[in-house]
Protein backbone atom coordinates (compact mmCIF):
# COMPACT_ATOMS: atom_id res chain seq x y z
CA UNK A 1 0.00 0.00 0.00
CA UNK A 2 1.44 3.39 -1.05
CA UNK A 3 1.03 5.88 1.42
CA UNK A 4 2.22 9.54 1.18
CA UNK A 5 4.64 11.33 3.78
CA UNK A 6 2.01 13.57 4.33
CA UNK A 7 -0.51 10.72 5.09
CA UNK A 8 1.78 8.85 6.76
CA UNK A 9 2.46 11.38 9.46
CA UNK A 10 -1.74 11.63 9.42
CA UNK A 11 -2.08 8.21 10.29
CA UNK A 12 0.78 8.54 13.49
CA UNK A 13 -1.15 11.69 14.57
CA UNK A 14 -5.08 10.22 14.23
CA UNK A 15 -3.59 6.57 16.09
CA UNK A 16 -1.99 8.77 18.62
CA UNK A 17 -5.18 10.54 19.23
CA UNK A 18 -7.26 7.57 19.40
CA UNK A 19 -5.35 6.27 22.09
CA UNK A 20 -5.31 9.31 24.10
CA UNK A 21 -8.86 9.71 24.06
CA UNK A 22 -9.92 5.96 24.67
CA UNK A 23 -7.44 6.39 27.98
CA UNK A 24 -9.14 9.55 29.40
CA UNK A 25 -12.36 7.61 28.12
CA UNK A 26 -11.61 4.39 30.45
CA UNK A 27 -9.47 5.49 33.29
CA UNK A 28 -12.47 6.64 35.35
CA UNK A 29 -13.99 3.58 35.26
CA UNK A 30 -11.21 1.70 36.13
CA UNK A 31 -10.44 0.06 39.50
CA UNK A 32 -13.92 1.98 40.39
CA UNK A 33 -16.46 0.73 42.95
CA UNK A 34 -19.31 0.66 40.97
CA UNK A 35 -17.70 -1.12 37.69
CA UNK A 36 -20.01 -3.33 36.06
CA UNK A 37 -20.23 -5.85 33.34
CA UNK A 38 -22.63 -7.18 31.02
CA UNK A 39 -22.17 -10.65 29.20
CA UNK A 40 -21.96 -10.72 25.18
CA UNK A 41 -21.74 -14.54 25.25
CA UNK A 42 -24.20 -17.46 24.78
CA UNK A 43 -22.15 -19.32 26.92
CA UNK A 44 -19.36 -18.26 29.09
CA UNK A 45 -18.58 -15.18 30.31
CA UNK A 46 -17.17 -12.39 27.47
CA UNK A 47 -17.79 -9.24 29.36
CA UNK A 48 -18.03 -5.92 27.94
CA UNK A 49 -18.27 -2.54 29.96
CA UNK A 50 -19.42 0.96 29.72
CA UNK A 51 -15.81 1.90 29.67
CA UNK A 52 -15.30 -0.16 26.53
CA UNK A 53 -18.03 1.20 24.84
CA UNK A 54 -16.99 4.80 26.05
CA UNK A 55 -13.96 4.08 24.48
CA UNK A 56 -14.99 3.06 21.45
CA UNK A 57 -17.43 6.02 21.13
CA UNK A 58 -14.74 8.33 21.90
CA UNK A 59 -12.74 6.81 19.05
CA UNK A 60 -15.31 6.95 16.20
CA UNK A 61 -15.97 10.89 17.16
CA UNK A 62 -12.07 11.42 16.43
CA UNK A 63 -12.49 9.39 13.38
CA UNK A 64 -15.33 11.16 12.13
CA UNK A 65 -13.63 14.40 12.29
CA UNK A 66 -10.28 13.73 11.17
CA UNK A 67 -10.71 10.83 8.73
CA UNK A 68 -14.54 10.37 7.77
CA UNK A 69 -13.13 8.75 4.56
CA UNK A 70 -11.77 5.64 6.03
CA UNK A 71 -13.95 2.51 7.62
CA UNK A 72 -13.74 1.45 10.87
CA UNK A 73 -13.90 -2.09 12.28
CA UNK A 74 -14.91 -1.85 16.16
CA UNK A 75 -15.57 -4.94 18.65
CA UNK A 76 -18.10 -2.43 19.88
CA UNK A 77 -20.47 -0.99 17.31
CA UNK A 78 -19.44 -3.15 14.34
CA UNK A 79 -18.46 -2.03 11.28
CA UNK A 80 -18.57 1.69 9.16
CA UNK A 81 -17.76 1.38 5.76
CA UNK A 82 -15.44 4.08 3.76
CA UNK A 83 -14.09 5.28 0.36
CA UNK A 84 -10.24 5.69 0.82
CA UNK A 85 -9.23 2.00 1.21
CA UNK A 86 -7.82 2.61 4.97
CA UNK A 87 -10.06 0.45 7.70
CA UNK A 88 -9.03 1.24 11.46
CA UNK A 89 -9.60 -1.89 13.56
CA UNK A 90 -10.52 -1.20 16.97
CA UNK A 91 -10.46 -2.84 20.54
CA UNK A 92 -11.30 -0.27 22.86
CA UNK A 93 -10.31 -2.85 25.79
CA UNK A 94 -8.65 -5.64 24.97
CA UNK A 95 -8.52 -7.99 27.90
CA UNK A 96 -11.92 -6.60 29.58
CA UNK A 97 -11.30 -9.82 32.04
CA UNK A 98 -8.63 -8.66 33.27
CA UNK A 99 -9.71 -4.73 33.35
CA UNK A 100 -12.95 -6.10 35.73
CA UNK A 101 -10.05 -7.82 37.80
CA UNK A 102 -8.19 -4.44 38.29
CA UNK A 103 -4.93 -6.00 36.51
CA UNK A 104 -3.13 -3.59 34.40
CA UNK A 105 -2.64 -6.34 31.78
CA UNK A 106 -5.45 -5.35 29.23
CA UNK A 107 -4.76 -2.23 26.38
CA UNK A 108 -6.44 -0.14 23.87
CA UNK A 109 -5.70 -1.23 20.44
CA UNK A 110 -5.60 0.19 17.49
CA UNK A 111 -4.19 -0.25 13.57
CA UNK A 112 -5.27 0.75 10.21
CA UNK A 113 -4.70 -0.79 7.01
CA UNK A 114 -5.80 -2.72 3.99
CA UNK A 115 -7.03 -5.08 2.90
CA UNK A 116 -4.21 -6.98 3.77
CA UNK A 117 -3.44 -6.34 6.65
CA UNK A 118 -2.46 -3.37 9.12
CA UNK A 119 0.45 -1.01 8.22
CA UNK A 120 0.19 0.84 11.92
CA UNK A 121 -1.18 -0.76 15.04
CA UNK A 122 -0.70 0.76 18.86
CA UNK A 123 -1.02 -0.90 22.32
CA UNK A 124 -1.84 1.50 24.78
CA UNK A 125 -2.19 0.96 28.57
CA UNK A 126 -3.11 4.32 29.89
CA UNK A 127 -2.96 3.10 33.60
CA UNK A 128 0.27 2.46 33.27
CA UNK A 129 1.05 4.92 30.71
CA UNK A 130 3.16 2.81 28.56
CA UNK A 131 2.19 2.64 24.39
CA UNK A 132 3.93 0.71 21.85
CA UNK A 133 3.92 2.01 18.53
CA UNK A 134 5.12 0.07 15.12
CA UNK A 135 4.75 0.49 11.23
CA UNK A 136 4.95 3.43 9.10
CA UNK A 137 8.98 3.31 9.91
CA UNK A 138 8.09 3.42 13.18
CA UNK A 139 8.85 1.02 16.28
CA UNK A 140 8.81 2.82 19.63
CA UNK A 141 7.88 2.49 22.92
CA UNK A 142 7.12 5.29 25.47
CA UNK A 143 6.11 5.66 29.16
CA UNK A 144 6.76 7.20 32.43
CA UNK A 145 9.68 5.18 33.11
CA UNK A 146 11.69 5.42 29.66
CA UNK A 147 10.89 4.84 25.74
CA UNK A 148 12.99 3.72 23.50
CA UNK A 149 13.32 1.70 20.01
CA UNK A 150 11.38 -1.55 19.95
CA UNK A 151 13.75 -4.75 18.94
CA UNK A 152 12.59 -8.39 19.54
CA UNK A 153 14.64 -10.86 21.23
CA UNK A 154 17.24 -13.03 19.23
CA UNK A 155 16.45 -16.30 21.17
CA UNK A 156 16.23 -19.20 18.40
CA UNK A 157 15.41 -22.41 20.28
CA UNK A 158 12.43 -23.57 22.31
CA UNK A 159 14.36 -24.64 25.25
CA UNK A 160 15.29 -20.99 25.86
CA UNK A 161 12.32 -19.43 25.24
CA UNK A 162 9.91 -17.77 27.24
CA UNK A 163 5.98 -18.63 26.18
CA UNK A 164 2.90 -16.37 27.11
CA UNK A 165 -0.85 -16.92 26.27
CA UNK A 166 -4.72 -17.02 27.47
CA UNK A 167 -4.92 -20.61 27.01
CA UNK A 168 -6.64 -21.98 29.13
CA UNK A 169 -9.21 -19.53 28.92
CA UNK A 170 -9.78 -19.73 25.46
CA UNK A 171 -9.42 -22.19 22.54
CA UNK A 172 -10.77 -25.92 22.03
CA UNK A 173 -9.41 -29.25 23.40
CA UNK A 174 -7.51 -29.66 20.20
CA UNK A 175 -5.63 -26.52 20.21
CA UNK A 176 -5.19 -26.72 23.86
CA UNK A 177 -3.14 -29.75 22.88
CA UNK A 178 -1.13 -27.74 20.14
CA UNK A 179 -0.28 -25.25 22.57
CA UNK A 180 0.67 -27.88 24.80
CA UNK A 181 3.27 -28.98 22.63
CA UNK A 182 4.85 -26.01 22.63
CA UNK A 183 5.11 -25.08 26.26
CA UNK A 184 6.64 -28.75 26.76
CA UNK A 185 9.03 -27.32 25.14
CA UNK A 186 10.05 -24.03 26.26
CA UNK A 187 12.26 -22.67 29.25
CA UNK A 188 9.05 -20.76 30.79
CA UNK A 189 5.34 -20.26 30.03
CA UNK A 190 2.75 -17.72 31.87
CA UNK A 191 -0.87 -17.08 31.67
CA UNK A 192 -3.48 -14.73 31.17
CA UNK A 193 -1.35 -10.95 30.45
CA UNK A 194 -3.95 -10.33 27.38
CA UNK A 195 -2.83 -7.44 24.67
CA UNK A 196 0.20 -7.17 27.12
CA UNK A 197 2.03 -10.11 26.36
CA UNK A 198 2.50 -8.81 22.76
CA UNK A 199 3.96 -5.76 24.10
CA UNK A 200 6.25 -7.29 25.76
CA UNK A 201 7.27 -9.66 22.70
CA UNK A 202 7.89 -6.34 20.92
CA UNK A 203 9.87 -5.34 23.44
CA UNK A 204 12.07 -7.44 23.64
CA UNK A 205 10.93 -8.75 26.93
CA UNK A 206 9.56 -12.03 25.65
CA UNK A 207 9.58 -14.61 23.19
CA UNK A 208 6.48 -16.42 22.00
CA UNK A 209 2.59 -15.90 21.98
CA UNK A 210 0.23 -19.03 20.90
CA UNK A 211 -3.49 -17.93 20.82
CA UNK A 212 -6.47 -19.12 19.06
CA UNK A 213 -9.61 -17.82 18.71
CA UNK A 214 -9.17 -14.52 17.63
CA UNK A 215 -10.77 -11.74 15.87
CA UNK A 216 -9.69 -9.10 13.81
CA UNK A 217 -8.97 -6.32 15.98
CA UNK A 218 -7.68 -8.27 18.91
CA UNK A 219 -4.63 -9.29 16.43
CA UNK A 220 -4.25 -6.66 14.07
CA UNK A 221 -2.77 -3.60 16.46
CA UNK A 222 -0.26 -6.48 18.19
CA UNK A 223 0.59 -7.65 14.32
CA UNK A 224 1.41 -4.35 13.64
CA UNK A 225 3.65 -3.53 16.50
CA UNK A 226 5.51 -6.68 17.05
CA UNK A 227 6.44 -7.19 12.99
CA UNK A 228 7.71 -3.63 13.24
CA UNK A 229 10.02 -5.00 15.98
CA UNK A 230 11.44 -7.09 13.94
CA UNK A 231 8.97 -10.62 14.58
CA UNK A 232 6.70 -12.68 13.19
CA UNK A 233 3.10 -13.01 13.42
CA UNK A 234 0.76 -15.71 11.51
CA UNK A 235 -1.73 -17.72 11.92
CA UNK A 236 -0.67 -21.63 13.03
CA UNK A 237 -0.62 -23.09 9.10
CA UNK A 238 2.00 -20.23 8.70
CA UNK A 239 -0.20 -17.76 7.24
CA UNK A 240 -1.74 -14.46 7.02
CA UNK A 241 -3.11 -14.22 10.56
CA UNK A 242 -4.54 -10.37 10.23
CA UNK A 243 -8.62 -12.06 10.53
CA UNK A 244 -7.84 -13.70 14.03
CA UNK A 245 -8.18 -17.04 14.47
CA UNK A 246 -5.36 -19.26 15.56
CA UNK A 247 -2.41 -17.25 15.66
CA UNK A 248 1.48 -17.53 16.48
CA UNK A 249 3.76 -14.25 17.07
CA UNK A 250 7.43 -14.81 17.69
CA UNK A 251 10.74 -13.06 18.15
CA UNK A 252 12.06 -14.40 14.70
CA UNK A 253 11.65 -16.86 11.65
CA UNK A 254 13.81 -19.48 13.22
CA UNK A 255 11.85 -19.85 16.48
CA UNK A 256 8.64 -19.17 14.94
CA UNK A 257 9.55 -21.85 12.47
CA UNK A 258 10.53 -24.32 15.47
CA UNK A 259 6.93 -23.30 17.22
CA UNK A 260 4.80 -23.41 14.06
CA UNK A 261 6.53 -27.54 13.91
CA UNK A 262 4.70 -27.97 17.28
CA UNK A 263 1.46 -26.43 16.35
CA UNK A 264 1.02 -28.15 13.01
CA UNK A 265 -1.24 -31.40 14.21
CA UNK A 266 -3.75 -29.04 14.83
CA UNK A 267 -5.89 -28.07 11.58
Amino acid sequence: MDISQKERAELLGTAAALADAAGVAILPYFRSGGLTAANKAGQGFDPVTEADRAAERAMREILAERRPDDAILGEEYGREEGTSGLTWVLDPIDGTRGFLSGTPTWGVLIAVGGTEGPVLGVIDQPYTRERFTGGLGVAEWTGPHGGGTLATRGTTTLDDAILFTTFPEVGSAEERAAFDRVAAEVKLTRYGMDCYAYALLAAGQIDIVVEAGLHPYDIQGPQAVIEAAGGIVTDWTGGPAHMGGRVVAAANADLHARALAQLQDAQ
